[in-house]
């Protein structure tokens, strides 16, 4: 198969979002639902990591989020974005890939040049306090879905093994 990567930095930054999200998808995809709803980490205090269905709630959510914080970039309080629970893993990888080519829109108006920001007054203030450019949220958004499909990862295998 020959892959088509996009072109520059903006290029660079959505085809490696779109391989962590495909690699979710393919974890994901054998889940049935019943174990989609079923609670993995009794101990957690945290509601988006109970289960493999609040977990990929939360990434959905955050994904969407983070293209609006870089659609609206500083100018603006960006609201969350809710979690909303579906009930089958073949809603959830579509609902990723929908929230990615909404990512993929919002690039589009995007330039190379525009990624880093030395100016602090072009960096995006985040709810949760961090400050970023849009190149760092892009890669805080990458690592955000790869730490969440590692997560999955370990709930199956929980699973697998009850």
């Amino acid at each position: 198969m020959n892959k088509v990567y996009r072109t520059g930095a903006v290029g660079a930054l959505l085809d490696e979002y779109e391989n962590v999200i495909s690699a979710l998808q393919d974890v994901i995809a054998d889940v049935s639902d019943h174990t989609l709803a079923a609670v993995a980490d009794t101990a957690t205090t945290d509601p988006n990591c109970r289960s493999i269905q609040s977990v990929l709630a939360h990434v959905i959510s955050s994904a969407y989020s983070y293209a609006v914080y870089i659609q609206r970039g500083s100018r603006d309080s960006v609201p969350g974005v809710a979690d909303t629970l579906r009930t089958t893993a073949t809603a959830y990888i579509q609902s990723l890939t929908d929230a990615f080519a909404f990512t993929v829109n919002v690039f589009g108006q995007i330039q190379d040049s525009e990624l880093e920001a030395l100016d602090p007054a072009r960096k995006i203030a985040t709810r949760w306090g961090q400050v970023y450019d849009i190149e760092q949220l892009m890669e805080h958004a990458i690592v955000h879905v790869m730490r969440h499909r590692r997560q999955i990862e370990k709930f199956k295998l929980v699973f697998a093994s009850r």
